[in-house]
């Protein structure tokens, strides 16, 4: 099954838990606004920490990493002793010079010596080589495996996380931690772990080597070190906010870019574009701000190491000419030596370079593990309920609830439904139709009061279970990218074709669907252009038949399609909703005269209740609202 599509303009409460039908849009779309993770300037708030929890996923690994060390520790090791052989065979070729050119008797080039020296220096250069190969297959199979693990558990988490962090949180700032933040860590663990591990191997191996040489000049070159890290320490301490800045930008705009890509045409309906690149241009020019600091301190660390190194390269030959003048070391030694020398400052260097690379990652990784610590959902029962068959009676108790402390919208609501009834709720915007909704679901959990269905408190039962004997259709469609054959199954993931067929003809759907190239095998395309509003809405009809749910969450769904179409979608709707509990949240009311029970809702309260009849028989509230819409559409026939 495809990657679900992204659809703008998302109310989280349309989404639907796999198994059962849903309506509304996919997980895609987010809200236009949202919590922003963080300003540039921020450092990591807690680099120690991050770094332990993040080799607490290295764990697992361990003996794989064990080798991966000992192999670069080798490696780099064979590599440090090539230039000592290097000056060795030179020592002898200018010796073997000398005494060919003094005349000494006996004298001349030892090429069998040279041979076997240089014979050596292959052997260990292939065997550092081999190490530096196996230690890399080991670590980029160490990364992947982290990295799949770590996507894995935000895959995981999002399954968890309650509605409410959808509703406060873009869903491009989850999108950023599957991608960018991982990808950082991924390629960090791949690439730059270990080249820690050999750049501070390569230091202490060169320091040794040196000093073996010639101890005036080791001393000389260590002055470079002091010098070094005062540089390293005020560059890495000015760039780490930058680069928790840049990756904190970098989610801000994904999460822009894929609400105005996927609200595409929203946005330009209402002339948006401009606004909308009003904004991305402020994103970028933060983001470009933050990442030049870091980019740019993080740049210079070379230059400025390789400046540190050429002057010790300059003083390295000076001396060191003048102590093979006064014959305290030999040309060979001082050719091993200048070759230290590079080697000595390049991997300083690349530590101070490392530095800031974990910095960033440090900043990713921060944010992977903040939002792996979102508080979840409530666990389940311990010892859930299960009901064997669910008939469909639904019990509000005295239910009050809140989106946030001290705030109430839903107010001491009751109500007693039957199974097989048709229930409307009816009331005006903000009246708390749609919580109602989200509270039946158990989206939300209830502040006090209890929802029963068939007498059991539906926080007894598990969610999983709960929810697969809902079906919802909702006003905004959700299908995702594949064929209308997948859309459709995705009511019932086991479903047979012949169960398809049959339920898209319960739902009107098979007379359209055989005038469509591939017919039931045609791919829908990520935005559901490619068929028709009446057509995606018959669609979802017919995989919440196929669902066969016991009861129904219905909202208006034939305000955006034409008289003909209206048609075909409320005969589907009366074959969806024969025998089953149907909640139908109601915008025009002239399509829910034959409900059961009509629960008129008022600032989170039920103010009325009873059959169409009876409401307008009250002459109350409901009759008010009732005669408005009529006395509108009568006036807009007559003019």
């Amino acid at each position: 099954m495809s990657e679900v599509k992204n659809t703008p303009m998302n109310r989280p409460e349309d989404k639907s838990p796999a198994g059962f039908a849903p309506g509304g849009r996919g997980p895609m779309g987010g809200p236009m606004g949202g919590h922003m993770m963080g300003m540039p300037g921020q450092k990591a708030k807690d680099f120690r920490g991050t770094m332990i929890t993040l080799f607490r996923y290295l764990k697992p690994y361990r003996i794989s990493l064990i080798v991966a060390f000992v192999l670069a520790v080798a490696g780099t090791a064979f590599t440090i002793i090539g230039p000592k052989l290097v000056g060795n065979a030179t020592t002898k070729l200018f010796d073997g010079l000398v005494a060919k050119i003094t005349r000494v008797p006996g004298g001349g080039i030892d090429f069998t010596a040279i041979g076997h020296i240089l014979l050596q220096l292959v052997a260990l250069y292939l065997i550092s080589t081999a190490c530096s190969y196996i230690m890399g297959f080991i670590m980029t199979s160490v990364s992947i495996k982290v990295t799949y693990d770590l996507r894995k558990k935000i895959a995981e988490k999002i399954d968890r996380l309650p509605m409410k962090h959808f509703d406060a949180k873009p869903y491009g700032e989850v999108l950023s931690h599957v991608t960018n933040d991982i990808d950082l860590i991924s390629n960090t663990l791949n690439q730059s772990m270990f080249q820690i591990v050999t750049s501070v191997t390569t230091i202490i191996g060169v320091l040794i080597m040196m000093f073996t040489i010639n101890w005036l000049l080791a001393l000389v070159s260590m002055l470079v070190v002091p010098a070094s890290m005062v540089l390293i320490m005020g560059i890495v301490g000015r760039s780490q906010k930058y680069f928790r800045g840049q990756q904190d930008y970098l989610g801000h705009i994904s999460g822009h870019v894929e609400e105005m890509y996927g609200g595409h045409s929203v946005m330009k309906a209402f002339n948006g574009e401009e606004k909308s690149i009003r904004k991305f241009d402020s994103l970028n020019e933060e983001l470009y701000k933050v990442s030049w600091k870091a980019q740019f301190l993080s740049g210079i660390m070379m230059p400025v190491m390789m400046f540190i190194g050429n002057l010790s390269y300059v003083i390295v030959c000076v001396l060191g000419g003048y102590l093979v003048i006064r014959g305290s070391m030999n040309v060979g030694g001082i050719v091993s030596f200048i070759q230290y020398t590079r080697s000595f400052t390049q991997p300083l260097a690349q530590v101070a370079n490392m530095v800031n690379i974990l910095q960033s990652t440090a900043a990713a990784a921060e944010r992977v593990f903040e939002f792996l610590r979102s508080e979840e959902d409530i666990p389940d029962a311990a010892k859930p309920v299960v009901l064997e068959k669910v008939s469909g009676a639904v019990t509000f108790k005295n239910v009050s609830f809140g989106y946030e402390p001290g705030k109430i919208t839903i107010n001491n609501f009751s109500a007693e439904i039957k199974p097989g009834q048709k229930v409307a709720i009816v009331g005006p915007t903000g009246a708390g139709k749609t919580t109602m909704v989200k509270l039946l679901m158990r989206f939300y959990d209830v502040n006090s009061g209890a929802i029963l269905v068939d007498g059991v408190d539906i926080r007894d039962m598990k969610r999983q279970d709960y929810r697969s004997s809902f079906g919802m259709v909702l006003q905004d469609t959700w299908l995702f990218n594949g064929t209308i054959k997948d859309n459709i199954r995705y009511g019932n993931l086991k479903a047979t074709d012949d169960d398809i067929y049959n339920a898209a003809k319960t739902a009107y759907v098979d007379h359209f669907v055989h005038t469509l190239p591939g017919g039931y095998d045609m791919v829908i395309n990520e935005e559901s252009n490619n068929i028709s509003q009446g057509q995606k809405q018959l669609l979802t009809i017919a995989r919440a038949i196929l669902a066969d749910p016991r009861v129904l969450i219905l909202d208006e769904a034939t305000s955006s399609v034409d008289t003909r179409t209206e048609v075909l979608i409320q005969k589907a709707m009366e074959n969806l909703m024969q025998s089953r509990t149907t909640f139908i949240i109601a915008h025009r009311l002239s399509t829910i005269r034959n409900a059961d029970v009509i629960l008129v809702m008022r600032d989170g309260e039920i103010v009325e209740q009873g059959s169409h009849q009876q409401l307008l028989q009250a002459n109350g509230y409901y009759a008010s609202l009732y005669n408005s819409q009529f006395e509108t559409t009568i006036a807009d026939v007559a003019g």
